[in-house]
């Protein structure tokens, strides 16, 4: 069930660090994070993506309330989104790449399927 993980922090500052990422994710295309934190992304990244297959004057006002940047909804309306017309889901992929040296922390990498 998304939305469930509390990643260690309060839901102001988890809310605002899932909107980083996931702005990160889409203007990059892949982050590298803890794969707790990469599968709560990849809930978010997806709607967004749906969202901009949509392309209406709605959806584009919902993306630009979510997200940081307004270059980042620009590309996933013009670049991202018309890339994944025909796929109905499955836009990112969930890497494991082993642990984090400080604190043996899961970590992951996330990107978008091509």
């Amino acid at each position: 069930m998304p939305g469930t993980r509390k990643l260690g922090r309060p839901t102001d500052q988890r809310i605002a660090m899932l909107r980083n990422l996931v702005t990160s994710l889409l203007e990059n295309g892949k982050i590298e994070t803890t794969l707790s934190r990469a599968k709560e992304v990849r809930c978010m990244a997806e709607k967004m993506i749906t969202l901009g297959k949509d392309n209406t004057l709605a959806s584009r006002r919902s993306a630009l309330a979510y997200l940081m940047k307004k270059s980042v909804v620009y590309k996933l309306f013009e670049e991202i989104a018309p890339k994944y017309a025909e796929r109905n889901g499955g836009y990112t992929r969930i890497i494991k790449t082993g642990t984090r040296r400080g604190d043996a922390a899961e970590m992951a990498i996330i990107e978008l399927v091509d």
